[in-house]
């Protein structure tokens, strides 16, 4: 199999699929690797050190296309990559097509099979490739909501861990899994109050389970509404797996928070959990309604490419060498992975 790893080229996109130890198993599987030049620049590998794990260097995106069977990227593809994109490829990457409507038509019109990261499911319901960047968006939602609080930016000038004399900020949480319990443990460690919102009993427990300053709730509507007027930082983490989020919080709500409080969407690659989210990107990341700031980047962890690229590889692997050796005998789990074959709409969920 030819498998080829384009650039990526969304704003500040420094992440790369495959980082050079990668590689090397591939090509010992009997595979090819192409990797673009420069594709690990960003993430602080050279093209001399995907050449000693066995990649060849391509010099341009045409190239890459041209050459490769299976195309392995970060984010979804955008603009010029589509015009690349043909009916014989195997496209395999974070996909997120519940909300994009009109990228799901265009890869339906090319014809070729794309499977989305995200939709990869084991028997268990786990989510293996949503995982490792589920973990770094979480915590990366209260790193940059800590500094978007500052009265720099704009913020209410709070500490969200708070100082003798002073009380603790305020952070709720919608969705306690991977990226919305990431977000709880890092909150919590910083000494901030923190609600955490989730239908899940076991989740729950283990919520409240990360200290004394952590409170977990079901989310009621009306409790969600209560605690969100006096929040500093509000985190969307809510994944229904393919499909587009439910809105939990409403214009209404947001209109009845503090000004100056933060909201951090990370469910906005699904079309985000709150009525107000709009995507943005890392160029322009925030804006702001009702005196509330949103920060509603569709590719957090781009922010810090080299630890998310490790992070994506090293889970990629097992399953990129499962669709190499035998791209027509997909498993289980790779099969639930599939959005569109042929032309047709295959999860249920874009259904």
């Amino acid at each position: 199999m030819k498998i080829a790893v384009p650039t990526e080229i969304k704003p500040r996109e420094g992440r790369v699929a495959l980082v050079p130890d990668s590689v090397s198993q591939l090509v010992n599987h009997g595979h090819e690797v192409f990797i673009q030049s420069g594709a690990g620049e960003l993430s602080g590998y050279s093209n001399e050190q995907y050449e000693l794990q066995g990649a060849k260097i391509l010099p341009d995106a045409k190239a890459v296309y041209n050459t490769g069977q299976l195309i392995v990227k970060v984010k979804e593809p955008v603009g010029p990559e589509l015009s690349l994109l043909r009916a014989d490829h195997l496209l395999f990457s974070y996909l997120h097509l519940a909300a994009l409507p009109e990228l799901t038509q265009q890869l339906c019109d090319i014809g070729l099979k794309a499977i989305g990261f995200e939709t990869v499911q084991t028997a268990n319901g786990q989510l293996p490739l949503l995982a490792p960047m589920s973990d770094i968006a979480g915590r990366l939602a209260v790193q940059i909501g800590t500094h978007l609080l500052h009265s720099s930016m704009g913020g209410r000038g709070v500490l969200l861990g708070g100082v003798p004399a002073a009380p603790r900020g305020k952070v709720v949480i919608l969705g306690g899994g991977i990226a919305g319990g990431n977000a709880a443990h890092l909150a919590a460690d910083l000494g901030a109050e923190v609600v955490v919102f989730d239908r899940n009993r076991d989740k729950m427990a283990g919520m409240r389970a990360l200290g004394n300053n952590v409170t977990a709730l079901y989310p009621y509507p009306s409790a969600i509404a209560e605690h969100i007027r006096n929040a500093d930082l509000l985190i969307g983490a809510v994944l229904l797996v393919g499909q587009k989020a439910p809105h939990l919080v409403s214009e209404q709500d947001v209109a009845g928070m503090q000004k100056g409080s933060v909201i951090i969407d990370i469910s906005v690659d699904q079309g985000g959990c709150i009525e107000t989210t709009r995507p943005t990107t890392y160029e322009e990341p925030t804006f702001v309604k009702h005196g509330v700031t949103h920060f509603g980047v569709t590719n957090m962890p781009g922010a810090v490419p080299r630890t998310a690229s490790q992070s994506l590889s090293a889970s990629l692997i097992p399953w990129l060498l499962q669709l190499a050796d035998a791209p027509d005998k997909l498993s289980e789990a790779l099969q639930k992975g599939v959005n569109i074959d042929a032309g047709e709409i295959i999860h249920p969920a874009l259904k």
